[in-house]
């Protein structure tokens, strides 16, 4: 039977929140702003499920930049990528899944041209057997549509199950269990009191691949 493993890409196989600082850093300084309008950047951003237009709609008016909003837009998506690092221990770790004979795929929402950005940006693409991303694909987590289109694309059924492993209690974890996978969440303590049912829960992605790894070891 194929192992099937899906994984969330921002703060799940990147660290997406430190990305966006770094971005936050240089558009501050960039644009002679006070160092303290970082923190406000973070927090406007909101772990990224703000919408970029409607955050970068904010940033110009407040700030009173010129030009349009399409063209930060364009810009913080040919920028963001480059901010962007996954440890090698995950790509390892991928790799290694991959050896003890799973089928390894990501799933994303997010534009298409900022996340494939990101996985190639990181050496991911190497090290996975497939991708899907939302705005390539015209459907979102939590819709199975898009596990659907991961899992063939990595030559695997859902029907057959597997693991879903991500940071979001409804993205990752309600929509992992909706199509029946179990599922190991990434806590990293953006959701108090918002906790999932997972069947596993860590703090760092490469614990959850341990778990899986175990599983085929029998440890």
């Amino acid at each position: 039977m194929t192992r099937l493993a899906l994984f969330d890409l921002d703060n799940t196989l990147i660290d997406r929140d430190a990305a966006f600082r770094s971005w936050a850093e240089e558009f501050v300084d960039g644009h002679g702003l006070g160092a303290e309008e970082v923190e406000r950047l973070v927090t406007l951003d909101g772990h990224g499920y703000l919408p970029r237009e409607t955050l970068l709609a904010q940033v110009k008016e407040d700030y009173g930049l010129d030009g349009r909003v399409e063209d930060l837009w364009a810009a913080y998506r040919r920028r963001i990528p480059d901010f962007v690092h996954c440890p090698p221990e995950v790509r390892d770790g991928l790799a290694r899944l991959r050896t003890a004979g799973w089928r390894v795929a990501i799933v994303t929402n997010g534009h298409a041209e900022s996340q494939l950005g990101k996985i190639r940006r990181t050496g991911l693409d190497e090290v996975v057997d497939a991708w899907a991303v939302s705005g390539a694909e015209g459907v979102r987590k939590p819709d199975r549509g898009l596990f659907e289109i991961a899992a063939t694309r990595a030559g695997a059924s859902l029907g057959a199950g597997g693991w879903m492993i991500g940071d979001h209690p409804v993205m990752d974890m309600a929509g992992g269990r909706a199509i029946g996978f179990a599922t190991i969440w990434i806590d990293r303590g953006g959701w108090t009191g918002q906790e999932p049912a997972s069947d596993h829960t860590v703090t760092d992605v490469t614990e959850a691949i341990g778990i899986l790894l175990s599983e085929v070891e029998g440890r």
